[in-house]
């Protein structure tokens, strides 16, 4: 089953997705990095030159490294599962992003591998793992 759990914390980590995308799109660091656990992992099989990052302050620098290539770029995202058992869940979420490099409009598509993790009350991202889908 896709959707599992209760209805509040499925829409809690759709919640948690949705400033994910936002934060991207505005180019919010501090949003962004706030949808992170302290120990989180994130890991990019198809771009081995960066592989994965360990830990939130480590996540966030090579964000806001990266993101100095994508102007303008406009993110959404949205959940083909969410299944939750306790404090812990898994998402599976798919992208669409649209921007600029060096005058010309890329498209790309991709899919992210989700656990999410339930600290204090919040829903944060303790590992996420992004596969290109389609890239125009």
């Amino acid at each position: 089953m896709p959707f599992t759990g209760p209805a509040d914390d499925r829409l809690a980590i759709r919640e948690l997705l949705d400033i994910y995308a936002d934060a991207v799109t505005q180019c919010d660091a501090a949003a962004w990095g706030a949808t992170w656990a302290e120990d989180a992992e994130w890991s990019l099989p198809d771009y081995p030159e960066i592989g994965t990052t360990k830990g939130r302050a480590a996540i966030l620098a090579m964000w806001i490294e990266a993101m100095k290539g994508y102007p303008g770029i406009m993110f959404e995202a949205w959940p083909g599962s969410i299944e939750i058992d306790g404090n812990r869940a898994t998402m599976r979420s798919y992208t669409s992003e649209v921007y600029d490099q060096e005058g010309v409009t890329k498209r790309d598509r991709g899919v992210y591998e989700d656990t999410c993790v339930k600290i204090d009350g919040q829903w944060l991202f303790a590992s996420r793992s992004f596969r290109n889908i389609h890239r125009q």
